[in-house]
Parts: structure tokens; C-alpha cells; sequence
């Protein structure tokens, strides 16, 4: 049959159009931005969510420190490699053995999750997904914002703690920090906002006892310190003493996820050296003051906006469609 050159030259548009789709999708699948949706596991795992939230319930009942810790996890799996689940695998000079992570609880609640999952929905849910929602199911059993989480995530095959290197550190100056959360894709306000999690946690002595003795070799503290919040921070961290002691980074509100840790920052009271320079710096400062409702400046909702930034951290490196693996256990590749 001849074909007219209309209907040819329509049939080429068609053939450019899905050429280009795929190519889009493809692109969107080897990282950064697309492949997830909320929803996902609709038809496949109806009950992923409730299933997941009563594993977290479960933990943060028995123990309310567990949550920050569940959160960090999160963060500190989507900053290497991408959101996909490689901070959970076992064995020698994986993420988990790394310094930066030597720290982290809550894997037990990820495994329990799982658990659950492959006996409701053997082998559909990713570990990565698990990890997305529990981070957002804690925030909500410590007081904070719910959002939507976008599912999908495969996990990853690989897990080296060499490449940990570039995880954000306590002691990095605001370039420094600015710059690795650009590298992911995440601006100035996505840092401060999701540095903000702090609201929730502690950190041990060793992290930031420098800051309150010989800062910079100077035989004094750290002036960013407020001199009425040092002998607090002394009592608990004696120059010297158990660096593993643990320290509230939010004064006053330590298991409550609220925007006091703003409010600390603003009067010298911020803990680590990394979240103190935020108020410092005017890059940051500016951001801080906005979650504070600053007379004059355009005020920004901690709650609305940390869910924001979690769905936007959440697509980072993302592995989609045929990438990767559904583990049947989190701690192995299959």
C-alpha cells in the first residue's frame, strides 16, 4: 500500500517524538531527577507504607533516639552513590565500615521493614525505598512535617567505603558545604533547610570538643560559641574526656523536630562547627533568618520546606527501571 506524504511525514513526527521519549527517560533513569512517583507500589504492595510505618512505630516507641538516627541514614546514603540503599550492605570496606558512618543506628529497622515486606510482597519492594520512607515516618513520630514520599528506587550493586570522601563534615567551612550539596544537585536553601534535621540527634564529644578549648590553636574557644552556652558544652565534654559522650544539637529540644534549631544558631548556640557557621556566614545567615520569620525578610515554613528538600535529596542518582536490583535482604546484593 502507498503511503501519502502527510501521513508520512506524521509517521516520522511520531517515530521523533517516542525516539526522543525514550532517550529523555533513559537519561532521567542514570540519575538526578525523574523515574520515581508516588504511588508506585499501588497495585504491587498496596500496604508498603502502613507496613513500613509500623516498623519504625515499633522502634521509636521502644527507644525515641532511634529517629534522628534513621534520618541521618538517609542522608548519608543519597550522598554516595545516589538513593540506593548501598549504606545497608554488610562486609569489609562497604559505606557502613567508613568513618563518616561508623556511627549510624537503626539498620535493625530497615531489616525488620524488609522482613515484613517479603512476607506481604516477596521480592517488590526496593531496600532504598524502605530507607526514603522510614526517614519521613521518623521526622512525623518526632513531631515533624509529613510529606509524599515518590517510590521506585532500585538498589545498588555496589558499596566502597572510599566513596564516603565526599560526604558534607562537621568542620567544613560554608564553601565547602555549599559546594558538595551543589554537586548533588541541592542548592544553598536545600542546605540549610535539610542541615535543619539536626533539630532531632546528637553528636559525640570528639565531634566538636576542639571548638571548646584550643580552637584554631588559639588557647580559647571558638568565639562563634556563646560564652554562657561554653561552660554547658564543658561540663558535658571536660577537655580530655570520653569523646563517645553524646550531645544534644538542638539545646532544649533534642527528640522534638521543630525550628528551635534556628533559633540556638541565632544565639550562639549552635554544636558543631559545620551548623554554627551557618548563621556566621551571610550566605547562609539569610536562610536561617527567613526560617525565624526575620522582620523584613520573606519568610519560609521549616515544615513545607524540609519535605520539599527530602523529595528533592531523594531523587539524587537515582536508579530506575532495569538499573540495579530488588535485594531480597538489605544487607546483601543478591
Amino acid at each position: 500500500m502507498k503511503v501519502s506524504s502527510p501521513n508520512k511525514t506524521l509517521i516520522l513526527m511520531v517515530l521523533v517524538l517516542a525516539t526522543l521519549t525514550t532517550l529523555a527517560l533513559g537519561q532521567s533513569n542514570r540519575g538526578g531527577g525523574g523515574g520515581t512517583r508516588v504511588g508506585f507500589y499501588r497495585s504491587t504492595c498496596p500496604r508498603v507504607e502502613s507496613i513500613v510505618q509500623a516498623a519504625v512505630q515499633s522502634a521509636v516507641r521502644a527507644n525515641p533516639t532511634i529517629a534522628p538516627g534513621l534520618l541521618r541514614m538517609f542522608f548519608h546514603d543519597c550522598f554516595v552513590n545516589g538513593c540506593d540503599a548501598s549504606i545497608l550492605i554488610d562486609g569489609a570496606s562497604t559505606e557502613k565500615t567508613a568513618r563518616p558512618n561508623s556511627l549510624l543506628r537503626g539498620f535493625e529497622v530497615i531489616d525488620a521493614a524488609k522482613s515484613r515486606l517479603e512476607t506481604a510482597c516477596p521480592g517488590v519492594v526496593s531496600c532504598a525505598d524502605i530507607v526514603a520512607l522510614v526517614a519521613r515516618d521518623s521526622v512525623v513520630l518526632a513531631g515533624g512535617p509529613s510529606w509524599q514520599v515518590p517510590l521506585g528506587r532500585r538498589d545498588g550493586l555496589v558499596s566502597q567505603a572510599s566513596d564516603t570522601s565526599n560526604l558534607p563534615a562537621f568542620n567544613d567551612p560554608i564553601s565547602v558545604q555549599i559546594q558538595k550539596f551543589a554537586d548533588k544537585g541541592l542548592n544553598t536553601q536545600d542546605l540549610v533547610t535539610l542541615v535543619g534535621g539536626h533539630t532531632i540527634g546528637t553528636a559525640a564529644c570528639f565531634t566538636f570538643s576542639y571548638r571548646l578549648y584550643n580552637f584554631n590553636n588559639t588557647n580559647g574557644p571558638d568565639p562563634d560559641i556563646n560564652p554562657a552556652f561554653l561552660p554547658q558544652l564543658r561540663a558535658l565534654c571536660p577537655n580530655g574526656g570520653d569523646g563517645t559522650v553524646r550531645v544534644g544539637l538542638d539545646t532544649g529540644s533534642v527528640n522534638r523536630f521543630d525550628n528551635s534549631y534556628f533559633a540556638n544558631l541565632r544565639n550562639g548556640r549552635g554544636v558543631l562547627e559545620s551548623d554554627a557557621k551557618l548563621w556566621s556566614d551571610p550566605t547562609t545567615q539569610r536562610f536561617v533568618q527567613r526560617f525565624l520569620g526575620i522582620r523584613g525578610l520573606l519568610g519560609l515554613r521549616f515544615d513545607v520546606e524540609f519535605g520539599r528538600s527530602m523529595v528533592k535529596m531523594g531523587n539524587i542518582g537515582l536508579k530506575t527501571g532495569s538499573q540495579g536490583e530488588i535485594r531480597r535482604v538489605c544487607t546483601a546484593t543478591n
